[in-house]
């Protein structure tokens, strides 16, 4: 069954534009530290399937050891490789709505002996949600036609973006009632200061006038 054009053009639209992130990370001696890594940050909301793929270049034992560390910002660690060489992929579930890092790590070893700079190539690529999933297992597992595995893939990419939407309303919700609040306060504050300072005049004329004439001035 032929896909129609109608739906190749709906496809290109819907279809993100992925590629995978590249640098290189050189490596530098001594103990490890937190300040020698290199992080790439991304959003993922609570229950959602992540994938992190690094395909490093080096091999092990070549006098540079290449660390990776997968956590995200409220404290879960998911994932601590060691000396990571070649293609490498870590799957987790995400246990909170949370930015997560991938951090990289290259510690120079006594054992290396070779004249160009020590440094590694990664190339990083993270997959989250609908893009994670296994969709060729998914069709093959369940017996269901390329058109129908795409539009399932479609569909639940859509339900990712109105869970987005969802998300965002609710987080702007909750801003414009801080914001509401706030001013509120501030108004209340500002009357509360006026009235103070329009108390303070009103004493300051009754107790000269009160002086004045104790002194028989007025």
């Amino acid at each position: 069954m032929e896909i129609s054009f109608t739906l190749k053009l709906l496809l290109s639209f819907l279809l993100p534009l992925v590629s995978a992130l590249k640098f290189d990370i050189q490596a530098h001696p001594g103990h490890e530290s937190a300040s020698k890594e290199r992080c790439v940050r991304n959003f993922v909301a609570k229950d959602q399937l992540v994938v992190v793929t690094a395909t490093v270049s080096g091999n092990r034992g070549d006098g540079q050891t290449l660390n990776m560390h997968i956590k995200d910002a409220v404290g879960n660690d998911y994932a601590r490789p060691r000396d990571v060489a070649g293609e490498a992929r870590y799957a987790f579930t995400s246990h909170a709505d949370s930015a997560f890092d991938v951090c990289f790590e290259n510690i120079l070893q006594a054992t290396y002996r070779s004249s160009g700079p020590a440094e590694r190539s990664i190339e990083l690529d993270i997959d989250i949600g609908a893009d994670a999933k296994d969709w060729s297992a998914i069709q093959a597992g369940e017996k269901l036609k390329p058109v129908e595995a795409e539009l399932r893939r479609i569909s639940e990419n859509a339900k990712e973006v109105v869970d987005e939407m969802e998300f965002l309303r609710g987080r702007e919700m909750k801003l414009r009632d801080t914001n509401e609040s706030t001013n509120e306060r501030v108004k209340w504050f500002a009357i509360g200061t006026m009235g103070m300072l329009v108390a303070l005049g009103v004493w300051q004329v009754v107790y000269l006038r009160a002086y004045f004439r104790s002194k028989h001035l007025i």
